[in-house]
């Protein structure tokens, strides 16, 4: 079943991504006392008591330096608004109301749309309370509550009740959630216009960008659909070299950014044509790696850049990801959409691989192969023996091998069969995993058992 949309608006520092992260669950925001942290709206599931619905964290209207920001985010507000059932109108008790709390009043005024004032950081009425009302805002008081600390909310339960309830969403049925999202995250440097291709994707300007570095503050997770298949799409800050990363907002930016690597099911590393390739973005490919993500790597500005730049960007980077040989790199420009379509079937292909499950007896045909082909080391008075393969988990593929002597098998043996493992299956550029362990074949005695006749009194 769709869920009917709650929007949290409110100028800046008023706790709305604090709200925003309990009603959620979970810390989806990053939550800092400086003025514009977010820029970016951000939607998830939230729940209140039984009441489920979708939650939208907004950006306040100052505390940013370009006016092109601000306009967009004035833009992005305005839709919000429209196109949710009920507003969360969100004030600070300890700073009472300024006159940017009346300009985003009457925002929300213009729109007719039902409100629920609420005083934060206030758990006793105050002065707050009297200006707050005087707002003109909403059919109810203004409730009192500490997003903090979660104080106050059994008194906005009712409210929000009466308004969610009113008219059902329609959709599916409950139950009938229908094919899991692809989880693809977007990552890269600063400026490579991850937000762009973010923007193209969606055929509209759903997340705030522009030249200036560092506009995306906290990864953005976006619900998306292309050619009928459900994608939650992640925008995510960029990532600088660790020694320019100075002020705790992008430390935390940063640990956002790495956190959605590793729940990404494909990471798209975004990289500008332009500029001579960064250890940084070698650094980030080989993360995605070493989560067991599944990496494409989206050369951007394509359209401003020649081909000699776009071979040396794909020499480098293969170079340095040589254990993952096959990664695709495709040459896009965020900004005219040029080859949307082959980035999107190489995300596609990509996972479809990373979920591949090979039978144990194709496995084991394999192995008698690249075993003869190149001969297991000696160790001691005889020859390492790997005796039996099976695939214990896919996303990524992991291999348990079962070997005589595991300690004594060479690191170089090992990079052969992963290398040969994915020529033979055509797996490139997926990560694996070979998981090497003492025993013999696991299987052996549960068959042995099974064939070995019943033991009785002799007759």
């Amino acid at each position: 079943m769709s869920l009917q949309r709650v929007a949290i608006i409110g100028r800046p520092n008023v706790g709305k991504s604090t709200l925003f992260n309990r009603l959620c669950g979970k810390k989806l925001a990053i939550v800092e006392d400086i003025p514009g942290v977010t820029r970016d709206w951000k939607q998830a599931p939230a729940k209140l008591f039984d009441l489920r619905f979708e939650l939208v964290d907004t950006a306040g209207l100052e505390g940013f330096e370009s006016p092109e920001i601000k306009t967009q985010i004035i833009d992005q507000t305005a839709r919000v608004i429209d196109e949710s059932t009920v507003l969360l109108f969100l004030v600070d008790g300890r700073d009472g109301i300024l006159s940017s709390d009346h300009t985003l009043a009457e925002l929300v005024r213009r729109s007719q749309k039902p409100v629920i004032v609420l005083v934060n950081k206030c758990e006793k009425e105050t002065n707050a309370f009297l200006e707050a009302a005087a707002l003109g805002l909403g059919d109810h008081e203004p409730v009192g509550i500490s997003a903090l600390q979660g104080i106050g909310l059994e008194d906005v339960y009712p409210l929000l009740k009466e308004y969610l309830g009113k008219s059902r969403p329609s959709g599916k049925e409950d139950g009938d959630e229908g094919e899991p999202p692809l989880q693809m995250a977007l990552i890269g440097r600063p400026n490579a216009g991850k937000s762009t291709l973010i923007n193209r994707l969606f055929g509209e300007n759903r997340v705030i960008c522009g030249e200036q570095p560092g506009i995306t503050r906290d990864a953005i997770r976006l619900d998306w659909s292309y050619n009928g298949r459900p994608i939650k799409l992640v925008d995510t800050a960029g990532v600088r070299k660790r020694a320019k990363v100075s002020d705790a907002l992008e430390q935390l930016s940063v640990r956002d950014t790495l956190q959605a690597v590793r729940f990404a099911h494909v990471a798209v590393l975004v990289v500008d044509a332009r500029m001579a390739l960064d250890r940084q973005d070698v650094l980030l490919a080989q993360k995605v790696i070493e989560e067991g993500r599944c990496l494409v790597i989206a050369v951007n500005k394509w359209d401003l850049a020649d081909k000699v730049s776009f071979d040396q960007i794909k020499d480098v980077l293969l170079t340095s990801l040589s254990e993952v040989k096959g990664v695709p790199v495709i040459p896009i420009s965020a900004k005219t959409g040029q080859n949307m379509d082959k980035l999107m079937a190489a995300v596609f292909k990509m996972y479809d691989l990373w979920n591949s499950r090979i039978s144990t007896g194709e496995l084991n045909r394999w192995l008698e192969h690249a075993t003869t082909r190149h001969p297991l080391p000696l160790s001691g008075a005889g020859r390492i023996r790997i005796k039996y393969a099976t695939q214990i988990k896919t996303r990524p593929p992991t291999i348990a091998l079962f070997v005589s002597k595991p300690q004594d098998l060479p690191a170089s043996y090992l990079r052969y069969l992963m290398t040969s493992l994915r020529e033979d299956f055509d797996l490139p550029g997926i990560p694996l995993r070979l998981w090497v362990r003492k025993g013999a074949n696991p299987y052996a005695d549960k068959a042995g058992k099974k064939s070995a006749p019943k033991k009785g009194k002799p007759s």
